[in-house]
């Protein structure tokens, strides 16, 4: 199939990221969009979300896989944040199957879920994997989706 047919199907390239806390999502996803701008953050609807709600809910541990991240400038991909796992242990785990598995389920082409990108910290205190990566990676069915895993070692290059 012709690659412009393929974005014209897809639109925006879905990408759900997972992650302990302060395993550098955010700055990887900064690289790859080229910014250092933050994301808007849109809720299921398309519609923006005011950051001072969404602080406030992040810091009352309130959060929704289904919003979606977009930096500005670069639109052509949408990232959806899953907690990680010791942020509500089984809880968060299952709410992170649910959200992969009702994408997989998806009609249109759009609205699926195209990547799956796992963040793991590599510096001294992290280096081991927690029972949550453990269990993703031997129990979570991800479907069609690609896995794709990302080791940080809390330098931050220069690209």
């Amino acid at each position: 199939m012709d690659p412009s047919r393929i974005k014209e199907k897809i639109g925006r390239f879905r990408i759900l990221v997972i992650g302990r806390a302060n395993a550098g999502k955010t700055t990887i996803l900064q690289r790859v969009c080229n910014t250092r701008e933050n994301p808007g953050i849109y809720n299921s609807a398309g519609k923006k979300i005011d950051p001072k709600v969404l602080m406030a809910s992040t810091e009352r541990g309130e959060h929704d896989i289904e919003n979606e991240m977009v930096f500005e400038n670069n639109p052509g991909f949408v990232f959806h944040d899953s907690r990680g796992f010791e942020a509500g242990g089984e809880s968060e785990f299952d709410k992170m199957k649910a959200f992969i598995a009702s994408r997989s389920k998806e009609t249109k082409l759009k609205d699926q879920l195209h990547a799956i990108w796992y963040c793991i910290p590599m510096d001294e205190a992290s280096r081991s994997f927690t029972e949550g990566e453990i269990k993703f990676f031997s129990q979570c069915d991800t479907g069609s989706n690609s896995t794709i895993l990302s080791c940080s070692d809390g330098i931050v290059h220069k690209v």
